[in-house]
């Protein structure tokens, strides 16, 4: 294992590359993204720390998007091989990379129907709650307050809206008193109005052992 420290907006692993490694984060928070010809981009997932956003690295030789930091983070890279064996050594590792797959591609679902049928309003509300519930898992969220450094583009390059879209949502979600937002802190202060607003169900994140929190049920 090979840990390494990345500043914000430094790639931690680029698209065309070729990975011997797959990368599991310590700490900070990072997301996938794609760019277009013209240097538009498109934000594809974040993550928080736990996560390990490049495990289809395992199968598949060339990496289709990136991987960059959104503020200072430690990455360990593990080598495929180290993994290979581990699996080898412990089967059940296998179903639990697979269940890793699955929920990842669940979560794609969910904001793929965000981004074709959820208003502008419902899409940023729906993200801060699914990232919520992800912080709580981890243990970096209390009473509804975590670290999330994004700015008002990578929202926008995350849910299709423009920047200017996303400022006068956020002020709305403000003024309603759902959020307080200080950069890189995010607190939902009405959690169940938030929700409703999102219409968010958690279902496709398929936890377990998930803190208590209104319209929330663990998985079995």
């Amino acid at each position: 294992m090979i840990l390494r420290d990345f500043l914000e907006g430094q790639d931690v692993v680029r698209g065309g590359d070729r990975p011997s490694h797959c990368c599991l984060v310590l700490t900070g928070f990072v997301c996938r993204y794609a760019l277009l010809p013209d240097g538009r981009r498109q934000i594809l997932a974040f993550h928080p720390p736990g996560d390990v956003p490049d495990l289809q690295s395992l199968h598949l030789q060339i990496m289709d998007h990136s991987v960059a930091a959104m503020m200072p983070s430690t990455v360990a890279f593990i080598a495929h091989e180290h993994i290979q064996h581990a699996t080898e050594q412990h089967p059940r590792l296998i179903h639990a990379f697979w269940r890793e797959t699955l929920i990842d591609a669940a979560t794609f679902r969910a904001w793929m129907i965000g981004l074709g049928r959820r208003s502008a309003h419902e899409r940023i509300a729906h993200l801060i709650c699914e990232m919520l519930l992800r912080f709580e898992a981890v243990g970096l969220a209390e009473g509804g307050v975590f670290q999330m450094p994004v700015t008002q583009q990578d929202i926008a390059d995350a849910l299709g809206l423009s920047n200017v879209h996303v400022n006068r949502v956020l002020q709305d979600l403000r003024r309603d008193e759902l959020i307080a937002w200080q950069r890189p802190m995010i607190a939902v202060l009405r959690r169940e109005a938030l929700e409703e607003l999102a219409m968010f169900d958690p279902t496709y994140l398929h936890m377990r052992n998930l803190p208590d929190a209104p319209g929330v049920a663990a998985e079995a």
